[in-house]
């Protein structure tokens, strides 16, 4: 939660303290990955994750004036020497006479506005100095701005030094290590402090003491072996300064180093965004660095292609373009042709029917293709991508079954097959009746007596007339039952298949692109919060 605004002009609000800035966009990308990664990465990495960003968020809504510099090192280091020859007061017990106490001293320069950055660093009010107080006429401009920390021995047998150290370590603005001769290769430092801070080597200074018990001639060479020890931690830029706070070498180089790191203003701002870095560092770690991938188009094509052979599409639409086929030609046929054919021929079955949905294929389909998806997005993501559809394969086989039964598969036949059958038996009585008519006037020899059309008598052209028109009919109706048959096996296709999509787009595509988008905006945010 954003604190309050305080009185006065140097705290502000989290996110007045980083808007317009490159911090913000890595802020919003962090916070974005760790809002896509609930229910796939464990709570507590995220929280940790979160955690960490509001800690280094919340320094920007501190002092910017001031910049936080931690001396860190191990006992015998000659730490608390080189941190009195910086401040220019003997405030840090050296050797044996190191306090045993487990917090920190501070010594500012500029108290104006220090309290609160002070009180959130945790330093009690009886470890701060200021350099700017009426007793103190040492006082020195240059370092104005600098809140100075000696911490404790981070090797101290003491849990409660250790947990100071990790603290403070953590929140700083810059660390200075001083390492001794001795032990610069010893693994506490290395393994516990160096190796972790890959991301963090812009605010990070090494300070080699007691250079002088090492002959001239050798020093060069353990300089180089400290960086070579750095680059092996994933430290390759850190600078590495020779120095003997006791004999005042390498001095003036620290103190200039630590100075120039001030004035450039930025090591807050490089803190924070290497603490950003680092906790994105940790989010991917946990959920998974491969890239996001995507479900095509011509893939879920293929599914519904086969959970539409798993219902027998295919038959049932073959068996529609029959069906229609033979209802609407036995209703275009010539009717006594079509009595002789249907002597011929079997009796036309009944209505198609979709069979029983053949769950086992879509269940291996479906799974199919979950288990594809999930491989696109890591091993985190992976188990809830596969059970995003693997818990609702009943309910799939069950909306497929009852969808598919609903359509309907054939209809009623067009009103124009219906006109045709009429004008058959018309046409067919037209035939009967003339040759019938044309039959009795010649028994009764009155045939010349008969009406005449063009010169023809009128029941030779009934029935010869009915006859022809009725044959010709029937070629073409059968021609349109072609079209016609086709044209409902199509639209059952499509209504069958329309089912099938339906089903597969809500109940496996979405849910498979929700964690295909979920993914995504992890890595999205990964990425924008490393910079």
């Amino acid at each position: 939660m954003t604190a309050p605004l305080a009185d006065g002009p140097e705290r502000v609000p989290e996110d007045l303290a980083i808007r317009h800035t490159p911090i913000a966009s890595r802020v919003d990308g962090l916070r974005a990955a760790v809002e896509a990664a609930r229910g796939r990465v464990a709570d507590p990495v995220l929280d940790d994750v979160a955690a960490a960003v509001e800690k280094s968020t919340g320094r920007l809504r501190l002092s910017a004036r001031h910049t936080v510099v931690a001396i860190a090192g191990a006992t015998g280091s000659g730490k608390s020497s080189t941190y009195n020859a910086l401040t220019g007061l003997e405030l840090s017990s050296v050797g044996i006479r190191r306090p045993t106490t487990s917090w920190a001293t501070a010594v500012v320069w500029g108290s104006e506005g220090a309290g609160e950055l002070l009180e959130w660093l945790g330093i009690p009010p009886r470890h701060q100095t200021m350099r700017d107080s009426m007793l103190d006429t040492r006082s020195e401009s240059e370092f104005d701005g600098v809140v100075l920390l000696d911490l404790p021995d981070h090797d101290s047998t003491e849990v409660a030094h250790h947990l100071e150290v990790d603290r403070l370590v953590a929140v700083a603005d810059l660390m200075v290590w001083i390492l001794d001769p001795q032990k610069y290769a010893d693994a506490a430092v290395h393994d516990r402090y160096f190796k972790p801070m890959g991301t963090h080597q812009d605010v990070m200074l090494v300070a080699l003491n007691h250079i002088d018990t090492v002959p001239a001639d050798r020093r060069q060479a353990m300089v180089d072996d400290v960086r070579r020890l750095l680059a092996e931690d994933g430290l390759p830029d850190v600078p590495v300064l020779p120095i003997s706070a006791r004999e005042g070498i390498g001095m003036a180089e620290l103190r200039g180093e630590i100075l120039r790191r001030v004035h450039d203003k930025r090591s807050t701002s490089l803190r924070v965004e290497a603490d950003i870095a680092a906790a994105a560092g940790r989010l991917e770690q946990a959920g998974g660095t491969t890239p996001a991938g995507e479900l095509p188009a011509r893939r879920v094509e293929e599914v519904e292609d086969r959970l539409a052979d798993a219902a027998g599409i295919s038959a049932v639409v073959d068996g529609i373009e029959r069906t229609v086929g033979d209802r609407a030609r036995g209703a275009v046929t010539w009717p006594p042709l079509a009595l002789l054919e249907r002597g011929a021929e079997a009796a036309p079955g009944g209505q198609p029917e979709v069979a029983p949905l053949d769950r086992a294929a879509v269940d291996t389909t479906v799974r199919a293709l979950a288990d594809e998806v999930s491989a696109g997005v890591g091993p985190v993501w992976a188990p809830p991508t596969r059970d995003a559809v693997a818990t609702r394969l009943a309910a799939i086989g069950d909306r497929l079954e009852n969808g598919l039964r609903g359509v309907d598969l054939a209809g009623r036949l067009p009103a124009w097959v219906t006109l045709v059958r009429i004008l058959h038996w018309l046409l067919l009585l037209a035939a009967v009746g003339g040759l019938a008519w044309w039959a009795v006037a010649a028994v009764q020899g009155t045939r010349d007596d008969l009406p005449r059309v063009a010169g023809l008598p009128l029941p030779a052209v009934l029935g010869i007339g009915g006859l022809v028109l009725g044959l010709l009919l029937t070629v073409v109706g059968r021609m349109l039952v072609r079209g016609l048959a086709r044209q409902r096996a199509d639209q059952a296709d499509e209504r069958l298949r329309g089912v099938v999509h339906q089903v597969i787009e809500s109940d496996v595509v979405q849910p498979l692109r929700a964690e295909l988008a979920s993914y995504a905006a992890f890595r999205r945010g990964v990425e924008a919060a490393r910079g």
